[in-house]
């Protein structure tokens, strides 16, 4: 899972595993930046229970949490949940990662703040947990998928290409 390198708008850091699930657990915590501040949070976290475990079809399992805030007008897009879990689906895919039992929740929700809470009046999110067993030790491609989950949602354009900013006239006003 170290191997593969994310990102520049990607930190990536270890944190404390769970320690009931499994025997033995890795954890990261991941934040994606753009110029306007966070993006997308998230946390990968590798399990192995060496005897196996029914539910997992394997002895590796791998577990993502992610959350992104929304803009309003995508909040309400009632195809948003499945776009969210094929921004896992096409990464896994995408890295070359071999898996079984994939399974998951895309969560929206909707905050309003009141008093003196600070942040934006209302805020929307999409929660993304998934889990899935690997099928081969080679945990590199799980890593790589993680890192292009990151950046799909976070809305990271490929990585070599530049966002254009708003069109401006010669005398400095947006066209």
């Amino acid at each position: 899972m170290k191997s593969s390198r994310p990102r520049q708008e990607i930190e990536v850091s270890e944190v404390g595993p769970p320690r009931r699930l499994a025997p033995w657990a890795y954890a990261v915590a991941a934040e994606a930046n753009g110029p306007a501040g966070e993006l997308a949070t998230a946390r990968f976290v590798l399990l192995h229970d060496p005897d196996g475990q029914e539910a997992w079809k394997g002895v590796l399992r791998l577990v993502i949490y992610l959350r992104v805030e929304l803009d309003p007008e995508l909040a309400t897009d009632p195809l948003l949940p499945a776009v969210g879990w094929s921004w896992l689906t096409d990464a896994l895919e995408d890295s070359g990662a071999s898996w079984t039992a994939l399974g998951g929740t895309v969560t929206l929700t909707s905050s309003a703040r009141f008093g003196d809470i600070a942040g934006p009046t209302r805020s929307h999110d999409l929660e993304l947990r998934g889990s899935w067993t690997a099928t081969d030790a080679d945990l590199g491609p799980h890593g790589a998928a993680f890192h292009q989950l990151m950046a799909t949602a976070a809305g990271l354009p490929p990585e070599g290409v530049s966002m254009l900013g708003p069109r401006t006239a010669d005398n400095g006003r947006p066209c």
